[in-house]
C-alpha cells in the first residue's frame, strides 16, 4: 500500500484555472447533480456583486439540471444578495472547513454527497471541507491576487502545499 503524503487531505481533487473553465457538462453527464460554490475569488472578484457573468453561468447551470448552493464565511448582507442574483441556495458564516454547512447544503439542494461538486479557491477551508465530507471538489486559481491579510498568508502556505501535489500528479503520470 502506498502512504499517502504530509499534505494529501489539502490535495484538490481537480485543479483549474477558473470557475468559467470547468465543463460542467462533463460533471452533469458523470451523475453530479448538486453544486456547492465559495463567492469571492472564485465567481467573482473579492466583494464584488453578481455580474453577468456569474448570472450567466448559473442560468446555464440551471438549465443543465443543477441545484446550486453558495457556501460562504462571509455574512448575511454579502451573501444573500448575490444568491438572489444568480438564483442559488445559500449559507452564510459556513465555518469552512468544519462539515456541517458542506452537508446542510446538500441536504437544502436534496443531493447526496456523491452527487455534489464543491467549487473554490482556497485550500485549507473550501477543498479540505469538502475533502473531509467525501465530496468532490474543485479548486480554481483566485481571481484577484489582491486580498486581505490572513487570506495572503493562507496563499503562502497553499504554494507549498500546491508544489507538494504538483509533484504527486508527476509521480501519477510516470
Amino acid at each position: 500500500m502506498r502512504q499517502k503524503g504530509l499534505f494529501h487531505s489539502f490535495y484538490p481533487d481537480q485543479w483549474v484555472d477558473s470557475t468559467y473553465d470547468i465543463d460542467f457538462e462533463a460533471l452533469y453527464r458523470e451523475g453530479f447533480r448538486g453544486l456547492i460554490f465559495d463567492i469571492d475569488n472564485t465567481l467573482v472578484h473579492h466583494g464584488a456583486p453578481a455580474d453577468d457573468r456569474a448570472e450567466q453561468l448559473f442560468a446555464k447551470l440551471h438549465r443543465l439540471g443543477f441545484s446550486c448552493c453558495l457556501l460562504s464565511n462571509n455574512q448575511l448582507p454579502r451573501v444573500k444578495p448575490f444568491a438572489d442574483v444568480v438564483g442559488a441556495e445559500f449559507i452564510e458564516n459556513a465555518h469552512k472547513p468544519s462539515t456541517r454547512n458542506y452537508l446542510e447544503a446538500c441536504s437544502r439542494m436534496k443531493v447526496d454527497v456523491a452527487h455534489t461538486v464543491f467549487i473554490g479557491d482556497q485550500l485549507f477551508t473550501d477543498v479540505y471541507g469538502a475533502k473531509r465530507c467525501g465530496m468532490r471538489n474543485i479548486l480554481v486559481k483566485p481571481m484577484n491576487p489582491k486580498e486581505e491579510f490572513q487570506i495572503v498568508l493562507k496563499r503562502k502556505l497553499e504554494r507549498i502545499v500546491l508544489h507538494f501535489y504538483t509533484k504527486h500528479l508527476e509521480k501519477e503520470k510516470k
